[in-house]
């Protein structure tokens, strides 16, 4: 299937599922991210150039917005089916190769992301028990950790919707369909 190649919305002939939970939520928050790892950022250069004192602690805020950012927008590929596939190959089959392929996809990726909902549950759990923290700040680590399950999890139930919305319509697999 090859991808969209604007994010306005589809052509009239394309068909559109509409999604249970709207993703400006994902959207807002991945936003806000990028704004404040930009205004941390800023003030560490303005800072560091201008007092030749670097604030360490826009290091370990940084990381955990990017993490945290990387996540949210896989979400929304995920349920804007623009996740990465080898277009060439998957647009040359039927309607139910498109099908199998997709859902394998989506399998897949909620395995990937359910194992790291599972195995970020117990880092952050660990990191609580043993009073784990941050080497910059001394903040407990797990504060910082939590957000690996539980934005693993919105992308793992993204995977689960998409996978539902595609078996009850399978039609928006054609190729070059988008949805929102």
């Amino acid at each position: 299937m090859a991808e969209p190649t604007s994010t306005s919305a589809p052509a009239p002939d394309k068909p559109r599922v509409p999604l249970a939970i709207p993703l400006v939520i994902e959207e807002a928050l991945a936003a806000a991210a990028i704004a404040v790892m930009g205004l941390i950022t800023f003030a560490n250069v303005v800072t560091r150039y201008t007092t030749n004192v670097s604030l360490a602690f826009t290091e370990e805020y940084a990381i955990v917005l990017m993490v945290a950012m990387t996540l949210l927008g896989a979400s929304v590929a995920v349920a804007r089916d623009h996740h990465i596939r080898i277009g060439f190959l998957i647009d040359r089959f039927g309607p139910r190769g498109r099908l199998r392929a997709e859902l394998l996809a989506l399998g897949v990726t909620a395995l990937v992301f359910g194992a790291l909902v599972v195995l970020g549950t117990l880092m952050t759990i660990d990191e609580y028990r043993f009073e784990i923290s941050s080497p910059g700040l001394g903040v407990p680590q797990w504060l910082y950790t939590l957000w690996l399950p539980l934005l693993s999890a919105v992308v793992t139930l993204r995977a689960l919707g998409r996978a539902v919305r595609v078996i009850r319509r399978p039609e928006i697999l054609q190729a070059g369909a988008g949805e929102p």
